[in-house]
């Protein structure tokens, strides 16, 4: 791993190491000299980190972090353009596969099942957009092991026997359906573990795998501000193909995200729809998914900052009762590289005006 790269970051030295541990850069691109990433946006995530790392009574390694050391580094992929030509990145949080035989031990449910909460290979869909100059980033840690689309603070209490910190926030209404940042059940509504978790577990998840994980996606979006004076981020998601909330009838091929115009303009989400509306899709917006924690969170308009999400049909790729690609895999990526290049070459978002600030 080409660490040396790293050291361009411009990270505090803990975050160097821990990012650095965590993060795998693409082969085929790598990250160019002299790109300079700060993490300055992402500040308060260190003050987070101070008082949710776990404390111990020997330095021991534990058994959670072998794990993380075992089957998470790298935890993530970033893979650059090999030329940065337009202010978009991709990412996709919850495609990662790698279920580690300590957490399929302690799990009441099978791999399989716990592959339900999976945005299956919607990674591979988008492999593309560095093709046509665009970052992406790909988690590879899954979902029913960390949770990277929720608040870090988001801690189920059902999960644990311990009190619970003061800035645990209980009652979100992900965390009462049982979707914390560490889940308590799979988009079935099974329940994951077989016994309840240490909190000092579940902070080291924390700790060693999301902070790094937004700590890049923070860095980056800095870096292709300074570089574009805007920045596009499609955050890309897959949703069950039955139950979807408020869709008696046919479920729509995509729902696209955007806090209700407060993440992304409406005219840049507009574009999307119609672009894939002439493909022949349904699409909604909003409803019944208006984008999580990472639209929410890093979509900021009124600075230049716009965040989509784009939940994808399953039924359009995959077999959901074996997890496995369908012959409609092709179809559907060729479709979302037509979908990406005209976004990319149309750049919309040249149009977008700053709002004006609040007084």
């Amino acid at each position: 791993m080409p660490t040396n790269a790293l050291r361009n970051l411009n990270l505090p030295e803990q975050d160097y190491r821990r990012i650095a541990d965590r993060l795998c850069i693409s082969q085929k691109c790598g990250l160019k000299h002299g790109t300079n990433l700060t993490i300055s946006r992402l500040q308060p995530f260190t003050k987070l980190e101070n008082h949710m790392a776990p404390k111990r009574k020997n330095h021991m390694a534990s058994l959670e972090q072998k794990t993380i050391d075992d089957c998470f580094t790298p935890s993530f992929t970033l893979v650059q353009p090999a030329q940065e030509t337009c202010p978009y990145i991709f990412s996709s949080p919850h495609s990662g596969r790698t279920y580690p035989p300590a957490f399929l031990k302690a799990s009441r449910l099978s791999a399989l099942q716990l592959r339900s909460s999976e945005d299956a290979f919607v990674d591979e869909l988008f492999s593309h957009v560095t093709d046509q100059g665009a970052w992406y980033l790909k988690a590879l840690v899954p979902r029913a092991y960390l949770d990277l689309n929720r608040h870090p603070h988001e801690l189920d209490p059902k999960l644990f026997d311990e009190k619970m910190p003061d800035y645990a926030l209980t009652s979100s209404t992900k965390v009462k359906s049982g979707l914390g940042v560490i889940a308590r059940i799979v988009s079935e509504g099974c329940e994951i573990y077989k016994h309840p978790l240490a909190l000092s577990d579940a902070l080291t998840r924390i700790n060693h795998l999301y902070f790094p994980y937004h700590k890049a996606l923070g860095a980056l979006i800095e870096t292709v501000k300074k570089n574009h004076k805007r920045v596009v981020l499609i955050d890309c998601h897959s949703m069950p193909s039955n139950n979807l909330p408020g869709f008696r009838d046919v479920p729509p091929d995509f729902v696209l995200g955007n806090r209700f115009d407060k993440s992304c303009d409406y005219e840049l989400t507009h574009f999307v729809r119609a672009q894939l509306q002439a493909m022949g899709y349904v699409v909604a917006v909003n409803k019944p998914y208006a984008g999580g924690y990472v639209t929410r969170q890093y979509g900021k308009p009124q600075k230049d900052v716009h965040a989509l999400q784009i939940e994808i049909n399953r039924r359009l790729y995959l077999d959901e009762r074996c997890m496995k690609k369908t012959a409609g895999f092709n179809k559907l990526q060729k479709n979302l590289c037509k979908l990406t290049q005209k976004l990319i070459s149309a750049r919309p978002d040249r149009s977008l005006a700053t709002p004006l600030a609040a007084e």
